[in-house]
């Protein structure tokens, strides 16, 4: 855990608790165990003699709550157990559609809406008796709706908003669509943060032969809108990077959005070259494969995709064909949101692990310590690559 000294001398803002909502309920149970071993090894014996430590080490931090629905579909949020006095962490997955309910003798799949009108019972049902209330939401719900163009909704800054006015001190999310959308609230807490040493350290563990350079591995933008994390991404590796641009047809709009012509393809020569595709989600998937395609037609060696959220709305068939076809190599992605189960057996797929680093940040925000600690990963990705490519034994594992 990075920084742990500073940790060892700080003082817990209060005692932590962690709300796995029923949508995030496999990720709050990796994140409550790597807590739970964080703080069994902590060196500091104020945490046995202090009241102020009351509560710091225990075997379980998550809170027991339920969200029961009636048989017309609406739902209300129990405790079981007090949370007066404590420092909450709400866990929420918008995206698990996977999780049902019955209404009306039918049972119906949880919607984004679903999730979010769970939360906000989950923090209404706090009464004001938490000490404090943080929202880690992984996805941001309407993220993709975070501007105005017309007439029109703006769903997630008014969120955002809803969020503050209940009450939350602290909202933490992952890869935002647009994180300027943090401006509706600006003297709420926002934090947003990305995974590229994730991404790194999953590649590098599942690729024996990588070669980290510029005359063997290109970072590739999708489009413009990811042009920023994939210029970052380059750089910590010390490789160049290109672009995609999506030609659309504006005079026509298919499934609320105008239909993509072709993809341009904008940077140096790929020839021969490794590729990792970066972006923030796959949604049904049909871009990040026409892109893919295109490298290997212009005789990319490997092609390897790396997305926060890989959604699969439309399932893995399209995937499972281009595989199939030599289009794509590897799909890295974080187990931030609901993934298939079906997923872990296709021979394509890697997962990166964010447990540990979203146990970390509950850690140093719970403790008031800067989370730069925590956010500064370039010197990170720079010694596990430098490893990588003085090893020795092909099945280093990089943590």
């Amino acid at each position: 855990m990075p920084n742990l000294r500073e940790l060892e001398n700080a003082m817990p803002v209060a005692p932590l608790k962690i709300i796995a909502l029923p949508s995030a309920e496999k990720l709050g149970r990796r994140i409550n165990d790597y807590m739970i071993e964080f703080r069994k090894n902590i060196n500091n014996d104020k945490v046995k003699q202090d009241p102020a430590f009351h509560g710091y080490i225990e075997s379980n931090y998550l809170v027991d709550v339920d969200v029961p629905r009636f048989g017309s579909g609406e739902a209300k949020a129990v405790f079981h157990e007090s949370i007066r006095g404590k420092d909450l962490f709400i866990l929420v997955d918008v995206c698990n559609h996977s999780i049902t309910y019955d209404m009306n003798g039918y049972t119906n799949h949880m919607s984004p809406d679903d999730h979010y009108q769970d939360l906000k019972r989950v923090i209404a049902a706090c009464e004001g008796k938490a000490h404090r209330i943080n929202v880690i939401m992984p996805f941001l719900y309407e993220g993709r709706q975070h501007k105005r163009s017309g007439r029109e909704s703006l769903d997630c800054a008014y969120a955002l908003e809803e969020l503050r006015d209940m009450g939350i001190s602290n909202f933490i999310t992952f890869d935002a669509h647009d994180p300027r959308v943090q401006n509706s609230t600006p003297l709420s807490g926002f934090d947003n943060f990305l995974p590229p040493y994730q991404f790194v350290k999953a590649l590098l563990n599942s690729e024996d032969d990588l070669i980290v350079d510029k005359e063997h591995l290109l970072v590739i933008s999708p489009d413009e809108g990811a042009l920023d994390r994939a210029i970052y991404f380059a750089t910590v590796l010390g490789v160049d990077t290109g672009m995609f641009y999506k030609r659309r047809d504006y005079s026509t709009i298919v499934n609320g959005k105008n239909p993509i012509v072709a993809h341009e393809f904008l940077g140096d020569n790929i020839d021969g070259k490794d590729i990792v595709i970066i972006d923030d989600m796959i949604s049904s998937g049909g871009s990040m494969l026409d892109t893919a395609k295109q490298l290997k037609q212009m005789n990319a060696r490997r092609v390897f995709i790396c997305c926060t959220f890989g959604l699969f709305t439309d399932g893995l068939k399209a995937f499972d064909e281009a595989y199939e076809k030599g289009y794509f190599d590897k799909v890295v992605t974080t187990n931030l949101t609901y993934l298939p189960p079906e997923i872990y057996n296709r021979p394509y797929f890697i997962e990166a692990d964010m447990s540990k680093f979203i146990t970390s940040t509950i850690d140093f925000m719970n403790h008031d310590v800067s989370l730069s600690n925590v956010m500064a990963t370039t010197e990170k990705i720079h010694s596990i690559v430098e490893a990588y490519n003085n090893r020795t034994n092909n099945n280093m594992d990089f943590e």
